[in-house]
């Protein structure tokens, strides 16, 4: 068995606190509210900073460290269709994907959530359905996002939502790492 060190406190804090946020105003808060609003722009500040931490963080919050890549994620299908077992230290490639699909859709859904507050689009329809298309695609998107990374655990014998807690992956260098 072998500890990793992989995702630093500020990766986690930001994760968790964008899940608060983002179930707070999907599941709980008014959508016609102004802690909606506010929790919006909370949400909109997160995918800022780790848009910069993506650039200046630490090693594996990098975007550098997990470039998309059509040729991995495939690769990773693969192996999964065989059985076969790759441990990967940082983000997986299809982890990668879903990370980036992540951070562009709620930038979408915070853009057009001000754009409905606006004086200039007060009244039109687009934005109010650009984000209300968005926050349906992010929510299919985490539960496939949590559906995959409990696949993974199992798959892998690598329990990622502990890492995302703990900062650590605890790799078992018999299946594959």
């Amino acid at each position: 068995m072998q500890k990793l060190k992989v995702w630093d406190p500020a990766v986690r804090l930001f994760h968790w606190s964008l899940v608060i946020a983002f179930a707070s105003n999907a599941l709980i808060l008014d959508d016609d509210s102004k802690q909606h609003q506010y929790v919006g722009y909370v949400v909109l500040a997160l995918v800022g900073f780790r848009v910069v931490w993506g650039m200046i963080g630490t090693r594996f919050a990098r975007f550098s460290s997990f470039p998309p890549s059509v040729s991995g994620s495939l690769e990773q299908m693969s192996e999964m269709a065989t059985g076969r077992t790759r441990i990967h230290v940082g983000h997986t490639p299809l982890g990668a994907l879903m990370i980036y699909n992540l951070l562009v859709t709620l930038a979408i859904i915070g853009a057009s959530g001000y754009a409905m507050t606006t004086d200039l689009l007060w009244g039109v329809a687009w934005p109010e359905y650009v984000h209300e298309f968005t926050v349906t695609w992010a929510e299919v998107s985490i539960v496939l996002h949590i559906a995959a990374v409990l696949f993974e655990s199992r798959r892998t014998g690598v329990n990622l939502p502990r890492a995302m807690v703990t900062g650590s992956k605890v790799i078992d260098n018999q299946r594959g790492g």
